[in-house]
């Protein structure tokens, strides 16, 4: 362990000094654990790896703003959530100074936001666009998205990493009882620092060579030595588990996820607020065409809400597969309409996760069987759930139980009727 690099960290009074510079609005939202995150961050120059999320990469990403442009890549589920926040907590950003990258091709900006799937193996121009850029602050969502070497996003985008001054990884899926999966990760922050590939792999991945019919190569799934990678982890990563902090917390935490309409889907619902408004006019002139104007009014609108769940089931599947990259999270899911419940079961098999569905379809004496069987076993992990189904008597008292167990459990709102 001599080799381990001592890590300097600023005295208290710098630390809380430097964190004067953030908006006030952004200094106010700070929890306790986000500003200590914080801190840890300026202690490493900028470079990390960490449990942290947006406002803590945002607040850390703005103490270095006369370093930037600034480079943003995340899952494109999360592309517009994290434009919000920037414009929500960064006051001092123009619309014009935010480019999110659509397709191959790019335009310089302060901010650049690129999502994970543009990084495919044609995306070289792109890429060559954004080193041009000299990026010197990278903020890298949900980094497991890194975690395997010969993929395309992991070639093409650690190099960016490599060549920024600051990078800020963020994840919720720490593999630190898989070292070969944070390999990528630790090596984009601080290239063979850890040594290569290979020394890496012989030492924290219980590297061996295994026979695959006459094949033989190396197998390494395994783990070795993790005290020792820990430790050393520490020096470069901030990790806190949900009771660590979670009497800082509010009891509840919304979050809205805004997603691009489908052409087809655009279309539909630009034709229905068309048609609503000849409606609205309509009956504001005093004559109907029918004798019950209720009844077309709601007839509209449940033809509105019925539009709006195809238009976003296919984003809807998007979110769920990327909750589900972090194999410790159990969710669950409610809907409405069956089109969106079938999108999320079809999210969920795509994904080759367990599961539990429960809508009008299930007679009642099964329901609480597939209750128990979400609450105790570990491979199921997502719970479908008919808003009407799961709402009704005792078996929404049950349902509202699971949320009391010791498990982390996300609630994700499905439903045509909310975003």
């Amino acid at each position: 362990m001599n080799e381990e690099m001592q890590v300097s960290r600023p005295a208290p009074d710098t630390a809380g000094e430097e964190l004067l510079v953030l908006p006030e609005k952004l200094q106010k939202r700070l929890m306790p654990f986000q500003r200590e995150g914080i801190e840890f961050a300026l202690s490493q120059n900028g470079r990390y790896m960490g449990l942290g999320k947006t406002i803590q990469a945002i607040s850390v990403a703005y103490i270095y703003r006369q370093e930037w442009p600034l480079l943003i890549v995340v899952p494109s589920s999360l592309k517009y959530p994290w434009i919000e926040e920037l414009e929500r907590w960064v006051p001092d950003l123009k619309p014009g100074d935010i480019n999110l990258v659509e397709n191959k091709s790019d335009t310089a900006s302060k901010v650049t936001i690129l999502g994970y799937g543009l990084l495919t193996t044609d995306a070289r121009h792109l890429v060559d666009a954004l080193t041009r850029q000299k990026f010197q602050v990278v903020v890298v969502d949900e980094s497991h998205y890194l975690k395997t070497r010969n993929a395309a996003r992991t070639k093409l985008l650690v190099p960016v990493i490599q060549s920024a001054r600051r990078a800020i990884l963020l994840t919720g899926t720490p593999a630190l009882g898989r070292p070969e999966e944070l390999f990528m990760q630790i090596d984009a922050l601080y290239p063979r620092r850890f040594g290569s590939w290979s020394e890496y792999a012989k030492k924290y991945c219980n590297a061996h060579y295994r026979f695959f019919g006459n094949r033989r190569q190396w197998d390494c799934r395994g783990a070795s030595h993790l005290d020792e990678l820990h430790q050393r982890l520490s020096a470069i990563m901030i990790r806190r588990q949900k009771a660590q902090v979670l009497t800082q917390l509010p009891p509840k935490i919304r979050q809205r996820i805004p997603f691009d309409l489908p052409k087809d889907g655009a279309k539909q619902a630009s034709g229905s607020f068309e048609e609503w408004e000849k409606l609205m006019r309509t009956l504001d002139s005093g004559v109907s065409v029918t004798d019950n104007p209720f009844v077309e009014v709601m007839g509209l609108i449940t033809r509105m809400y019925q539009q709006t769940a195809v238009a976003k089931a296919g984003a809807v599947k998007d979110y769920i597969k990327m909750l589900l990259e972090n194999e410790q999270l159990k969710f669950l899911v409610f809907a409405h309409h069956l089109v969106m419940l079938q999108a999320c079961t079809e999210a969920v098999i795509e994904a080759k996760a367990g599961y539990i569905r429960i809508d009008g379809s299930v007679p009642s004496s099964e329901r609480i069987q597939l209750v128990h069987k979400f609450q105790s076993d570990p491979e199921t992990r997502v719970a479908i759930l008919s808003i009407q189904a799961a709402g009704q008597g005792t078996f929404d008292t049950v349902m509202w139980g699971m949320l009391n167990r010791k498990v982390g459990v996300n609630i994700c709102s499905a439903s045509a009727g909310e975003g």
